[in-house]
């Protein structure tokens, strides 16, 4: 199917079936076609490899919106709510997690407590962030999902995975990362020699593995402590890096792949 092996579909729009038409004469398909703008218009989109699947290529089409208003704010919190007045007293129309972004019309209540969106409803203001801001500490952002349910193809306060902890607090922290873990070995900071002592990683190093990646907190009273969002517990949660080694040792055979420095 594809004329250029280099071309990874995860970032080239393409399929087998249709592409977008940049792409004519690098890669095979049956058509292309021009993009439209679209925007996500859904509090959870799933994007899917095919209608009944679960990855790349397909969106439903309920969740799409040909309003191209742009956004003025983005959700701070790890979930908000989304409510049909200024009171936030009537039952919530919508949740929308971490980094979502959204664009506010007007603010009311007392001392502008909640904002209200050019989709309908209202929203706390103070879980909004205007577009711009940013949160430095990436790290500390990551520990603020502590609890998060872990959900493969996640990237917010309804669920994320391991390689979303890592691209969503260094997007709110203003820096583009790739979606996947394999990518972002490849792509964040300075890539360093994997320690043959771990007491040689600093705070904050994104340490990979086969298959998975997360950030070292340091050393706490008793050990490195290592944040990623784990399968193991089924959501966001700081184990012992010791502990993850030995697991990682015992499924793969190997332990830690790449570290990553900012």
């Amino acid at each position: 199917m594809n004329s250029d092996d280099a071309l990874d579909p995860r970032v080239y729009p393409y399929r087998d079936d249709i592409a977008a038409d940049f792409l004519e004469g690098r890669i095979e398909a049956k058509a292309f076609a021009a993009g439209q703008e679209r925007r996500v218009a859904a509090a959870f989109a799933p994007v899917m490899t095919k209608p009944d699947d679960g990855y790349v290529g397909y969106v439903p089409s309920a969740d799409l919106s040909h309003d191209l208003t742009e956004p003025t704010h983005w959700v701070t919190a790890v979930r908000s709510l989304v409510y049909p007045d200024p009171k936030g007293e009537y039952p919530a129309t919508m949740g929308l997690g971490f980094m979502a972004r959204v664009a506010v019309e007007a603010e009311e209540g007392e001392e502008g407590d909640y904002a209200q969106l050019a989709t309908g409803g209202w929203i706390f203001a103070k879980h909004l962030a205007a577009i711009g801001d940013t949160r430095p500490d990436f790290t500390a952002t990551a520990t603020g999902l502590t609890g998060v349910p872990y959900m493969w193809g996640g990237r917010g306060g309804l669920g994320i995975d391991c390689s979303g902890l890592i691209q969503v607090p260094l997007a709110a922290a203003g820096i583009a990362v790739p979606r996947d873990a394999d990518q972002q070995a490849d792509a964040i900071g300075e890539d360093l020699g994997v320690p043959e002592d771990p007491a040689d990683l600093r705070a904050g190093d994104i340490l990979f593995f086969p298959g998975h990646v997360g950030i070292y907190l340091g050393q706490g009273s008793d050990g490195g402590e290592f944040l990623h969002a784990s399968s193991f517990d089924m959501m966001v949660v700081t184990h012992k890096l010791e502990d993850v080694l030995t697991r990682m040792h015992e499924r793969h055979g190997k332990g830690i792949t790449r570290v990553r420095r900012l």
